[in-house]
């Protein structure tokens, strides 16, 4: 993407009108949280109970801690044990 045009992008995306902000906050949080419970409901439709509960909970963690390399490094350590799994039948 063009320089120029993500910056126009990301000045749409990142303006709050001043007088409405509070307006603007709600309907972006409720965005998110919309969007967090469907993450949530995928998460257990693809994932075993107990796998699912630690990626929900450590989802949680990495929003309150402000650092995604929570949520990331346990979808990488399952991303490789399924990878090892399929290069171990293989043989």
């Amino acid at each position: 993407m063009d320089i120029k045009l993500r910056s126009i992008i990301e000045e749409l995306l990142d303006y709050a009108p001043p007088r409405e902000r509070e307006l603007f906050i709600e309907s972006r949080g409720a965005q998110v949280i919309a969007s967090a419970l469907n993450l949530i409901r995928l998460m257990r439709e693809s994932f075993e109970p107990e796998v699912a509960g630690d990626l929900s909970r450590r989802l949680v963690r990495a929003i309150a801690s402000e650092d995604p390399e929570k949520f990331s490094r346990r979808l990488r350590s399952l991303r490789e044990s399924k990878k090892e799994r399929r290069d171990g039948q293989a043989e």
